[in-house]
């Protein structure tokens, strides 16, 4: 206990002997957890897009106006039995025609036709929501059979499957680039950490001799640059947190205005705090460790 008491005193010694080396090491850190607490925010905020989007996005199933009621029932039947199908409405021919009417009650024309021919021309129309894009094409698929061909005029999915296929696109883009631009940063950090233990092991050499002529153990050497790694990393992550707290109150404030949905970002830091926050005093953990191991095994000759 004694021996860890000296160890955690020789590191605070040196954090303050090097305050600037200390300081730098510490903005770097801080500089890499914003740039991957960024990257998640992005990550929250394309998922929220792509939700927003998928949710208005669905195939409509559009009757002959001759089809036999029964004959409808049993499609709606088989499409239900889909577990891809997350909901699906049903409208009548009449419920059609009048929101048929109220789309052109402007067309004076529009309107003039469809009194003059007294029968509604409309069919019914079943609106199909599935849990995921990719779903509808095995709706699609599925209702092209012979049985359902003289029934079902037909299916609105070749407009919305671009955009599905642009949404895969762009999520899938934007994971790759966020992981590029994480391992990107590490390898800064660790470079940037790396160089500055190696110059802090150099400016103090003389005193490193001194201890081991004493009879100073290779670990007792080494101990007090990995309590500095602890320390940098519990500083960092802490400040981290701080500016993400208050930056998520700031950009909510946006975010709500874009999506309609208020505290997205908050609620999703809350939920995931632990986490994130666990994850991250991992990795910068393991990063000033094995950066100060590496550069300790290289120039201290112990």
């Amino acid at each position: 206990m004694f021996s860890l008491l000296r160890v955690v005193k020789f590191a605070l010694q040196d954090i303050v002997r090097n305050f600037s080396l200390s300081f730098m090491t510490v903005l770097i850190l801080i500089l890499m957890l914003l740039s991957v607490n960024t990257l998640v925010i992005i990550r929250v905020l394309t998922n929220e897009a792509s939700e927003s989007v998928k949710k208005q996005i669905d195939v409509s199933i559009y009757f002959d106006h001759t089809a036999d009621d029964k004959k409808i029932t049993e499609v709606k039947e088989y499409i239900s039995l889909f577990p891809e199908v997350l909901d699906s409405t049903f409208l009548t021919k009449e419920e059609v025609l009048v929101q048929f009417k109220e789309q052109h009650k402007d067309n004076t024309e529009i309107i003039a036709s469809l009194d003059e021919l007294g029968d509604n021309p409309l069919g019914a129309t079943l609106i199909v929501r599935t849990r995921e894009p990719s779903d509808y094409k095995k709706i699609i698929e599925a209702l092209r059979v012979p049985e359902y061909e003289n029934i079902i005029e037909a299916k609105t999915f070749g407009d919305t499957e671009k955009a599905i296929e642009r949404i895969d696109i762009i999520t899938k883009n934007v994971e790759k680039f966020g992981l590029g631009l994480s391992l990107l940063f590490a390898l800064i950090a660790f470079l940037i950490i790396f160089n500055t233990i190696r110059v802090a092991i150099y400016t103090e050499r003389v005193e490193i001799s001194i201890k081991k002529l004493v009879g100073a153990t290779n670990w007792f050497i080494r101990g007090p640059y990995l309590v500095e790694a602890f320390i940098f990393t519990v500083v960092s992550v802490v400040i981290t947190a701080g500016i993400v707290i208050f930056s998520l109150s700031y950009l909510d404030s946006y975010t709500a205005v874009v999506f309609q949905r208020s505290n997205i970002l908050s609620e999703y830091f809350h939920l995931h705090q632990w986490l994130l926050i666990g994850a991250e005093s991992t990795i910068v953990l393991i990063l000033t460790s094995f950066s100060s191991l590496l550069a300790m095994g290289r120039h201290l000759k112990v």
